[in-house]
């Protein structure tokens, strides 16, 4: 499977981003996906996700209440819709899918490119 990231871009904190990530060569709907982000200097870290089922969707605790991860399998695409943002937010985000549900992004054979969340002050 192939994965595209968009949605990306520059919004002043509090704001909200929606960001999508649409799929190609096999449908979205027979893998766990998940949300990652990487900082400037620092580790690749979990966002959300949600398993092969379906059924529960998983955060951090660090967005849990102001991130919303959904897929639409009809439109192969996932997305994650970001409010409350705030500068500590800023980084690359990449979506991921497998067969295997895992916070630890090593544990995600496909990847999105990454598009960059910059949450200003």
């Amino acid at each position: 499977v192939q994965l595209q990231a968009s949605g990306g871009g520059l919004v002043q904190a509090g704001g909200s981003l929606r960001l999508s990530c649409a799929a190609s060569g096999r449908s979205l709907s027979i893998y766990a996906v998940a949300w990652f982000r990487q900082a400037p200097g620092k580790e690749r870290e979990f966002v959300a996700g949600i398993g092969r089922s379906g059924v529960g969707t998983y955060y951090s605790e660090s967005v849990k209440g102001r991130f919303t991860m959904s897929r639409d399998n009809a439109k192969n695409t996932m997305y994650l819709q970001m409010s409350s943002l705030k500068p500590d937010d800023t980084a690359v985000y990449y979506c991921a899918a497998g067969t295997v549900y895992s916070t630890i992004h090593n544990s995600w054979p496909n990847w999105g490119q990454g598009t960059l969340v910059t949450v200003s002050s």
